[in-house]
């Protein structure tokens, strides 16, 4: 099956183009930028670099006429690009240019009848006070990424009702190696494995592996040709979790502050105001939509992924260990924060 990708430069797209070429699929990329196919797509092996260079298409997914000639000869699509931050600086070009993309590439995707459309969304999207699961109604966070990847679901979903086979997955707040361009996660993680954030909000939040997320994608590519919602297996995650895994991964301590998240959120809505007249190298990972989404306590139905498609939850100790590893190895993180053992080559793909 040749399958279009967009976004596959970016962390999660990155990774699910490798688990797509392994699988046996051709891909089709469309990018930007051709020279950062290679880098972003090195580390898991040449195979895998000279399969997503054969068939590149360079242009913006928010030009309809480059997303109509990519979708042209294709089979499938998956949809992953997006622009994935909470800084307050870019409120405006997120919300443009996120629902723009749905628009354009899912609505190519329908008119040329591929199957299956692969929209990747957000658990953010599905966010309320108790559990859920994707066939309830959207959430209501009110902020820039969360506000623009609601209204791109709904694009989604208003095709689904149609009864074209568009596929949602929804992953958590995804963590792992190979992050091409140090998102907030990753980041987030880099300050807290180095002790420069030693607090954390009261709450839980539905965090998820970037492999496991290609390997759902990969699934749904595979087995899916009506419409459905997917949201991927992690771990609901609370502070004690995550710096506990980090001292299991690097065998130092943690000592940390649990605050109440309205507290937090009450101190980080001006700081989020004042980041936005700040340059850019001065962000701090911590925004106000990040701890309203966790203050929730939103736990998320997962058993679909795992019963329909084979997919479960790798272990959240080894996602935090191989997300350090991979910091450390990738120079963002001082080698005295990292743990014994070097991280294992990524040429067999995200497994």
């Amino acid at each position: 099956m040749r399958v279009l990708v967009t976004g596959g430069t970016g962390f999660v797209g990155c990774h699910i183009v490798a688990a797509l070429v392994q699988a046996g699929h051709s891909v089709r990329l469309l990018v930007r930028d051709r020279d950062k196919t290679r880098s972003s797509l090195a580390p898991f092996g040449a195979d895998v670099v000279a399969a997503a260079q054969q068939d590149v298409v360079v242009g913006d997914v928010l030009d309809p006429q480059v997303v109509r000639g990519a979708v042209n000869g294709c089979d499938a699509v998956v949809h992953a690009a997006a622009i994935y931050s909470l800084d307050p600086r870019r409120a405006d070009e997120i919300e443009r240019t996120n629902v723009e993309a749905a628009e354009n590439v899912l609505g190519e995707a329908v008119r040329a009848r591929l199957s299956p459309v692969v929209h990747i969304s957000t658990y953010a999207v599905l966010v309320r006070k108790g559990g859920t699961d994707p066939s309830l109604p959207l959430g209501d966070i009110d902020y820039p990424y969360t506000r623009s990847k609601i209204l791109s679901e709904q694009v989604a979903r208003g095709f689904q009702a149609a009864g074209d086979p568009v596929v949602t997955v929804y992953p958590g707040s995804t963590l792992g190696p190979h992050d091409p361009y140090r998102g907030d996660q990753s980041e987030r993680l880099r300050w807290l494995a180095a002790g420069r954030l030693p607090i954390w909000p009261s709450g839980r939040t539905h965090y998820t592996d970037v492999r496991d997320v290609a390997a759902l994608v990969a699934a749904v590519v595979n087995k899916c040709s009506e419409s459905h919602r997917y949201v991927v297996p992690g771990h609901f995650a609370d502070g004690k979790m995550i710096f506990g895994a980090l001292e299991r991964a690097t065998g130092r301590k943690y000592p940390f502050v649990t605050v109440p998240a309205g507290l937090m959120l009450a101190l980080l809505k001006p700081m989020d105001v004042l980041q936005r007249r700040l340059p850019a190298q001065w962000t701090m990972p911590a925004y106000a939509e990040s701890v309203d989404i966790l203050r929730r306590g939103t736990e998320f139905e997962t058993s679909a992924a795992t019963i329909e498609l084979g997919v479960s939850a790798r272990p959240f100790d080894d996602t935090v260990r191989d997300t350090v590893r991979w910091l450390v190895e990738s120079g963002r993180l001082s080698a005295k924060y990292g743990v014994a053992q070097p991280l294992r080559p990524a040429a067999g793909g995200p497994a």
